[in-house]
This record gives C-alpha cells, sequence and structure tokens, in this order.
C-alpha cells in the first residue's frame, strides 16, 4: 500500500469496511487493540498466505463460474489485498472466472446480481456535471492512473448490455492491478450510461441502468465530448482507455482523441498487439518472414482493422512500402471481399479494398473461395461468426501452406470461427493456433500442450505500466508495435530448455514479470517517440519496478 494509505484515521467496523484497509483476520493483536478491533474478529490471527489459502478451497466450493465471479468480486469488495494475492497466485486458473469469458455472463446478469457499487456511472441527465461526479470516485484524494470506461454497446460478441457493460471496465482494471501493477486505488471504472436498445433489458423491471434509447448523433457526441473535457480538466494524466464501443463509435472516437489525450481503445489496438506478438511468433516458428505473409482477416469490425493496421504498421517497418503491405491482405465481412465497388466501406476499410478486377472469374468472394484463390500463410478471425472455419476452408488453406498460421479470436467461446481441436486435426498437427478464449489443452503425440490465448491481458496491463512510470503523453502505433514484439520475446524465453511444441504467447503464470519486459519495450518507444521524457533504459527499468504494486499487507497505523 501507497505511504498514505498506512496512516489511517478508520477505526472498527469502518475500518473493516474499507477494502484497500481491512487486513480482516491478519490485523494483529496490537493492531485490533488501537484500531477498536477487539471483538469485530474471530480470535484467530492469520498470516496473509494462511488466508489465501482459505481463500482458495472457498473458490472452488462453488461449482458454477458465475458463482465463482461473484464470490471473487465479494472478495474484492472487502479485502483487496487479499483478492489480488489470491488472483496473481492462480492467475491461468482466475483468468476466465475474472474476466473473459465468465465476464460476459456477469455483465449478462448484472441488474440481478448487482451487491455494491464500485466505479461510477455517468448519465446524460448528469453531464453538465461530469467533473463534480468525477470528484465523487472511490479514494477521491488519489490520482488516478488508468480509466477504463464503456458505453456497454458491444460487450465482448454478446451486444448491447447497457448499464450491465460496466463489470467489463471493473474486471479489465482488475487484471490492470492483477498483472501490471497498477495501484487498486488509483484506477476508475466507468459506464458512459448512454441507455439501450436491447429490448430484453428496456423489459425487465430489475434493469438498473437508464430505461431510453441510447443516444445517436449530435446528442451521443456531445456526451463523449463532456465526458472527455471533465477527465481532461480533473484527471489530466491519467490513461483513459475505451472498451467495447461499437464500431461506429470505436474508430471515430479514437481517431478524434488519440492526439489530444493520453488515451487508446484496447479492442483496437491492445488486440492488435497481442495479434501481431503471436503472428511474430508464429512467423519464426514457420519459417516465413512478416512481410512475405499472405493474411485472410474474416471480419471488417473496427477490431479486426486495428489487427490488419497493426501488422501492416509492423510490415512497413521491416522495409515494405505501405502500398505493397496493404497489398498482403484480403479482408472478407459478412458481405464477402471487400472491393473498390462496394458503397458501405469506411476509409479504414476502404485502405484493404481490392480492386475488382482481382476478383474477375471467382465463384463469388465468400471466405471458402477468398482462401480457395489467394493461399493463405495466415487466416484470423474477428467475426463472432461461430464455426465460420469450417473444415472444408481449414483443410484447403492446409493444402497451399506447409504450416498454417490460424487465430479464431472472437470472443467469447461460444463465438469462436473453430476450435482448436478441429484446426489441429484438420491439418493433421500442423497449424499453428492461438484463439481468443480459454479451450483446453491438445494432446500432441501423448503429450498436453497448452493453446495459446490471444488474451488482451499481454498487452494493456504493460501498456498502463508503461505510461504511469515513463509519465508518457500520448499512446502511439510505435509504442504498442514494440510491446508486441516484445510479447513475442517473451513466449521465445518461455521455450528455452524445452523441446515440446512452441508456444505463440508466454505462458499466462508468468504475466506479471512478463509485464515489466513488455512494459519496458513500450517506455522506450515512448522516450524515441518523444512522448514521454528522455529516461535510460536502467532508469525506465527502476521507475517499472517502483510503479508495480505489490498485494502484500502493509502497517496500518492509527492516528489518534
Amino acid at each position: 500500500m501507497t505511504e498514505d494509505r498506512q496512516h489511517t484515521t478508520h477505526r472498527g467496523a469502518t475500518l473493516l469496511a474499507d477494502p484497500l484497509l481491512n487486513k480482516g483476520t491478519a490485523f494483529s493483536p496490537r493492531e485490533r487493540a488501537s484500531l477498536g478491533l477487539d471483538g469485530l474478529l474471530p480470535p484467530a490471527v492469520e498470516t496473509l498466505e494462511e488466508q489465501v489459502t482459505r481463500a482458495y478451497e472457498a473458490f472452488h466450493g462453488y461449482d458454477k463460474p458465475l458463482n465463482r465471479h461473484i464470490y471473487l468480486r465479494q472478495l474484492q469488495d472487502t479485502n483487496e489485498v487479499l483478492f489480488y494475492r489470491l488472483v496473481t497466485e492462480h492467475l491461468e486458473e482466475m483468468l476466465p472466472i475474472v474476466y473473459t469469458p465468465t465476464v460476459g455472463d456477469a455483465c449478462h446478469r448484472f441488474s440481478s446480481i448487482y451487491r455494491r457499487p464500485r466505479g461510477l456511472f455517468l448519465s446524460w441527465e448528469d453531464r453538465h456535471r461530469f467533473r463534480e461526479i468525477l470528484r465523487n470516485r472511490p479514494h477521491g484524494d488519489d490520482d488516478v492512473d488508468v480509466i477504463v470506461a464503456t458505453d456497454g454497446q458491444r460487450i465482448l460478441g454478446l451486444g448491447d448490455q447497457g448499464v450491465g457493460g460496466m463489470g467489463i471496465p471493473v474486471g479489465k482494471l482488475s487484471l490492470y492491478t492483477a498483472i501490471g501493477g497498477i495501484d487498486p486505488a488509483r484506477t476508475l471504472p466507468i459506464l458512459l450510461d448512454v441507455g439501450t436498445d436491447n429490448e430484453e433489458l428496456l423489459a425487465d423491471p430489475r434493469y438498473l441502468g437508464r430505461r431510453e434509447r441510447r443516444l445517436t448523433g449530435a446528442e451521443y457526441d456531445e456526451m463523449i465530448e463532456t465526458f472527455v473535457s471533465a477527465v481532461e480538466a480533473e484527471l489530466p494524466n491519467t490513461l483513459l482507455q475505451w472498451e467495447d464501443f461499437a464500431t461506429v463509435h470505436a474508430r471515430p472516437i479514437l481517431t478524434h482523441y488519440g492526439d489530444r489525450l493520453l488515451t487508446f481503445n484496447d479492442d483496437i489496438q491492445g488486440t492488435a498487439a497481442v495479434a501481431l506478438g503471436a503472428l511474430s511468433t508464429a512467423t519464426s516458428v514457420a519459417g516465413t518472414p512478416l512481410i512475405e505473409q499472405r493474411l485472410v482477416m474474416l471480419g471488417a469490425g473496427s477490431a479486426a482493422i486495428g489487427v490488419c493496421d497493426m501488422i501492416r504498421t509492423a510490415m512497413i517497418e521491416e522495409g515494405l512500402s505501405a502500398t505493397e503491405a496493404a497489398a498482403r491482405f484480403w479482408v472478407v465481412d459478412v458481405d464477402g471481399l471487400l472491393v473498390r465497388s462496394r458503397t458501405d466501406l469506411t476509409d479504414e476499410q476502404w485502405l484493404y479494398a481490392r480492386d475488382d478486377s482481382d476478383v474477375a472469374g471467382w465463384n463469388g468472394t465468400g471466405l471458402a473461395e477468398v482462401v480457395r484463390r489467394t493461399a493463405p500463410t495466415a487466416l484470423i478471425g474477428l467475426s463472432t461468426a461461430h464455426g465460420a472455419f469450417t473444415e472444408e476452408v481449414v483443410r484447403q488453406m492446409a493444402s497451399t501452406c506447409e504450416r498454417p498460421v490460424i487465430f479464431p479470436l472472437s470472443n467469447p467461446t461460444s463465438h469462436a470461427e473453430s476450435s482448436p481441436a478441429d484446426l489441429d486435426r484438420w491439418t493433421d498437427g500442423r497449424a499453428l493456433i492461438a484463439t481468443g478464449s480459454p479451450f483446453p489443452p491438445l494432446n500432441v503425440n501423448g503429450r498436453e500442450v497448452t493453446v495459446a490465448q490471444a488474451n488482451n491481458v499481454y498487452v494493456f496491463p504493460a501498456i498502463g505500466l508503461a505510461v504511469t512510470a515513463s509519465r508518457a503523453t500520448r499512446v502511439t502505433d510505435r509504442m504498442l508495435v514494440a510491446a508486441a514484439r516484445a510479447v513475442g520475446r517473451c513466449a521465445a524465453a518461455a521455450q528455452e530448455g524445452d523441446d515440446g511444441p512452441a508456444p505463440l504467447l508466454p505462458p499466462l503464470g508468468g504475466m506479471r514479470a512478463a509485464a515489466r519486459d513488455i512494459a519496458l519495450a513500450t517506455a522506450l518507444a515512448a522516450v524515441e517517440e518523444g512522448v514521454a521524457p528522455k529516461a535510460t533504459e536502467e532508469e525506465l527499468r527502476d521507475a517499472i519496478a517502483s510503479a508495480q504494486w505489490t498485494p502484500t499487507y502493509s502497517g496500518v497505523d492509527s492516528a489518534v
């Protein structure tokens, strides 16, 4: 804990109600006497390690993922140090409970499982008071290092969840702390309640959000501008992460505000950086350089185009011209391949549109035909179209590529384009696979092999740590590419001494340590870009170590 939280005027039940100060049964006899806690706790005095063991057993007392999620949230609301120690010690097991896929169910049932407020809810009717409301934030005396904000419109692959979308910023920031080490008192989840078009929610008498249709047009833009202005005024040095905004809003918001304040969109840029990191590892294993890859992308939303943009940026850094790099992509959406005769394309999509002459004589422009005609080396899915990578498509790709790179990245698991087991079988074990959601290990020659999960946790916690430690003022594409390449290096380091199949991503259990290396690469790029104060590598390494909060108990001394 930070020094200012070691000295408190809280006593008795008030102290126990503060999750950042509460140590529960770990308060010593001396602390109990001086802080008015005698009689309020069971007599036993436990160490943090003993508490973790007991909490882990309680966690396993629940058989359903959603009930485990609720238990962890209640633990977080009671004792944050214990919560984060439990999560960090069992990160790989806890990750799908704290975040995807279970958080999707928690968002869907937000109003029925709601227990205790966390973060801020900003509504259209209060837009003229946003600065005042920001001052009401929990731990208002502390500055904020990271805000995660959503309007709840495109929650994972579940669509419009309205106020239930708050589960995403809460879960995301838990990982900023568990992996990146961002002090939990300096994080702030925000739900921008602009209404909902979800008929089920509007008809639900228990729905806790604004019971109005979603704002659109000028009103929506005003809501966003008012929010950004309030953040600029109240928390000018805070990283603002946009999360789960619909495609129609996500890219325009990022474009409009990206050069104005310290901000990024994890769905667009974080997803892209992780995909590039996994692809970098895969190209090394396959022996085909990045600039020689032929990529088919299924999906043309903000996340999919963001992945294309990130990979294209890396290709340009490695020597291709912008035109040559764009020509390495074939992007397919629900209406087929993006071609220039289509009138429904955004400027970002147009960059990847093919000349109509390129498809002359084709039997349509669906995914199967595109794969047959282009002989891709990499197939990436961000379409939320379950099962779209069919046996026909995959076998066709494998017939022209010795080590096909196949990434079904859609979340949650129920929306994945294919399962790793099918991909492995259809390619005779030659596919290099990364998924968006967790899947069971594959059995390869009698050995269990973990499926690489291209989860954004490989990047966004490290971005938060990097900008906090380096005092960066912007998040640039070059910083994200540097983070992606560092992810690949961490994966390679994890493989050293192991003669088994190469992991495309680092093991999740070691991500807290890996986050420091990824943050260092990101911070160095920020300095090189001129968006952070000049510092040496050693100075940045020290700053990152100092900035990383650790879930341990500190002394809590009475002020009286």
